[in-house]
């Protein structure tokens, strides 16, 4: 008998390159989270003089748990993240003033604008939640990630007892 493509005679000690491959029993294991053994930390993000696009790209990698060695795409293997000074976020360019916010509630007439400065004066957490809100999973997941984000407008935050780990 020969071998394909070559004209050396098998022996009996030699098997075929196709017996080798299948006989092999070593086969790489794809390595799967569960949620149930992820230890959970907590991280603080100053977003003081920070670009809002920086800081939520920040918190939404860290709410994924992206930089973790156990990161699986479709289970929760995130941190709690609290972000201060969501007033001081800053923004590029005209934004502050050209950026709309828009909404429409399916009545008529109940469509609604706001402008980035308009509601920074109301409520400037809504900034950054929104912006983090568009970087996670639009699915249960991602419902379950945004959870876990806190967002406060001044340096103080009730989080203090879990010793969030300040973020560079």
């Amino acid at each position: 008998m020969l071998r394909l493509g070559c004209r050396i005679p098998l022996t009996a000690s030699q098997p075929s390159h196709r017996l080798r491959l299948f006989s092999k029993k070593t086969f790489m294991r794809t390595f799967s989270a569960k949620s149930s053994g992820i230890e959970r930390k907590w991280y603080i993000v100053d977003a003081k003089d920070r670009p809002l696009g920086r800081v939520a790209v920040t918190v939404a990698n860290l709410l994924r748990g992206k930089g973790k060695t156990i990161f699986t795409p479709h289970i929760d293997t995130g941190d709690f993240v609290v972000v201060i000074n969501a007033e001081k976020v800053r923004l590029t360019g005209k934004k502050e003033v050209q950026k709309k916010f828009t909404s429409f509630s399916l009545y008529v007439g109940g469509h609604k604008s706001e402008s980035v400065e308009r509601r920074r004066q109301r409520r400037p957490e809504l900034l950054i939640e929104h912006a983090v809100k568009g970087m996670i999973p639009h699915n249960r997941l991602g419902r379950a990630l945004y959870t876990k984000l806190k967002v406060y407008q001044g340096e103080q935050h009730p989080h203090e007892a879990q010793q969030p780990i300040p973020v560079p």
